[in-house]
Formats: structure tokens, C-alpha cells, sequence
């Protein structure tokens, strides 16, 4: 199967020096820095998540590695390769699966080769990557026919058929219902372990970032640099409700000020299961 044979050497490593990006000011004289001075490793294979309050420049970091926005200053790798634009290699999969309308699943799935002009030699891997997402029964269905988890689903197989070394995932369960968004995480865990690609995860789930990530990578508030990263060292699967996930889901809601019911922090305050809710007044960039 096209999984067994790219487990061993999905991933690469990702280095970010000293990244910084700005905006234009709505009085466009100022600049409005999103990012500032940002540097973080990343091993090749290894599953990384992204936490912060809105605005920190969560989304701009993703784009700037994805190849979608140049950094202001600073230098973004993957592996030995200096990031300058867009690459197969690195596949990004918004909240919104962003599915054609007009196309089928196995059409979704494949419009990629089909853009790159490989369909006619990889067409093959379209229906082993409808299986490794279990939607075998829908290869024919229209995006109005799909549950968000399928459509999500069908969203992270359209990324990963282009076997990318890294996978940039920007909260892409975040409009999901808590049950299918706890399913799809335990999915989204068997396709990375499966490929062991590398992947980074932007979420405001504190829960969700403990159950999935071999390290937390927390976030200053605007403008967004690295503050602080935590090893999640508990054993494989996760149980949510150990004494050990709970311990440190409270030293994580202690670091960023929210153990109180009304605790905020600068940007955002805590909600229900640990979730960083953000202001009214606070937009994402």
C-alpha cells in the first residue's frame, strides 16, 4: 500500500531563523508586525502544536512556511532546501475543507495530479487514498453529500496524495461538532503515524493540542513570537482523562493565566474544554 511504502521517510525537518512578517496599517503608513523574530525547529516526522491567543500570527507562520507569504526578514527551511515559494512538499489544510462543489470525492482527491500533470501515472494512489481516509462507500459523492468529518477527511487525503514532507494543518477541525472532532483527531494520529510526515497544528483546543502533539509550541500574544515549548512526554494512545493529561493540561492553563472561570490573558480568556477563546474585538491573522 502506498502508506507501508513511504513510512519510513514521509517527513522532513523544518527550521525557521529568526522569522518576522508585517501587514499594512489600516492608515497605510504604519506597518502591522504579525510575526516577530520567530525561530523554532522541527525534527522530520514529528508532530507539532501550534497554540496562542488570536491574532499572534498563528496562520501568518503556517503561510510563511507553506510558501503563500514572504517573511520581512529571516530564512524558513525544509530539510536542506531554503522555502521560497509554494511546493507539493508542503501541503496546508484550512478549517474549511475548501472542496470543489462540482467535483466528486475520488475528483477532489485527484485534483492535484491533475494540476500537476501526474494523474495519468498516479492514478493508482486515488483509490488507495480513499481508503486510507475510509470513504470508499462515498468515492463517488458530492461535497453536498458529506458530514464535515468526511469533508475534512476528503480535504486531508487532497493534501497528502501529494506525499508532502510537511503537513501545515490550520485548526482544520475547529468547525466540527466534540464528538466527530475527537474521531477526527484520532484519525488525523493514524495517518501520522501511518507516514510519519511531518506535521504542525494550529489549534485553540488546549486539549486537543496534548492528545496529538510530541511538542506544544506556545505563543506570545500580538505581535506572535515563540515563547515557550513544552514536551508532551505521555505514552501513545492518549488517555484523556489520566492523572498525567490532566496534570498537564493544568500547568499549560496556568502558564497562559486561565485557570480561573473569568481568568483571561492578554488576548483571550478560557472557555469550556480548555478552548482559547478569543475577544470580540480580536481578529486572526
Amino acid at each position: 500500500m502506498v502508506m507501508e511504502n513511504q513510512a519510513s521517510n514521509e517527513g522532513s525537518a523544518l527550521r525557521i531563523l529568526d522569522a518576522t512578517k508585517s501587514f499594512p496599517a489600516p492608515d497605510n503608513v504604519a506597518r502591522n508586525v504579525a510575526l516577530n523574530a520567530t525561530t523554532l525547529s522541527v525534527a522530520a516526522g514529528e508532530f507539532i502544536s501550534i497554540i496562542g491567543p488570536s491574532g499572534c500570527g498563528k496562520s501568518t507562520l503556517l503561510r510563511l512556511i507553506a510558501g503563500l507569504d514572504v517573511p520581512d526578514s529571516g530564512e524558513l527551511w525544509v530539510g536542506n532546501d531554503r522555502i521560497t515559494g509554494p511546493s507539493a512538499e508542503r501541503g496546508l489544510v484550512f478549517q474549511d475543507p475548501n472542496l470543489f462543489p462540482w467535483l466528486t470525492v475520488s475528483r477532489n482527491i485527484q485534483s492535484g495530479l491533475v494540476a500537476r500533470g501526474l494523474l495519468q501515472r498516479k492514478r493508482p494512489e486515488v483509490d488507495e487514498f480513499i481508503r486510507l481516509v475510509g470513504l470508499e462507500k462515498f468515492a463517488h459523492a458530492y461535497p453536498h453529500h458529506l458530514s464535515g468529518g468526511m469533508a475534512q477527511r476528503t480535504a486531508l487525503a487532497r493534501a497528502l496524495i501529494n506525499h508532502p514532507r510537511v503537513l501545515l494543518l490550520d485548526e482544520p477541525l475547529g468547525a466540527l461538532d466534540a464528538f466527530t472532532r475527537m474521531r477526527m483527531q484520532d484519525e488525523v494520529l493514524r495517518l501520522w503515524q501511518a507516514r510519519r510526515t511531518t506535521m504542525l497544528l494550529v489549534t485553540h483546543d488546549i486539549d486537543e493540542a496534548i492528545y496529538m502533539a510530541d511538542r506544544i509550541v506556545v505563543m506570545t500574544p500580538h505581535p506572535g513570537r515563540v515563547e515557550r515549548t513544552i514536551t508532551v512526554s505521555l505514552d501513545r494512545p492518549r488517555q484523556r482523562n489520566s492523572p498525567e493529561f490532566l496534570r498537564l493540561r493544568g500547568e499549560i492553563l496556568d502558564l497562559l493565566h486561565l485557570t480561573g472561570n473569568a481568568g483571561e490573558s492578554a488576548n483571550g480568556k478560557s472557555g469550556k474544554n480548555g478552548l482559547l477563546e478569543p475577544e470580540p474585538a480580536a481578529q486572526s491573522l
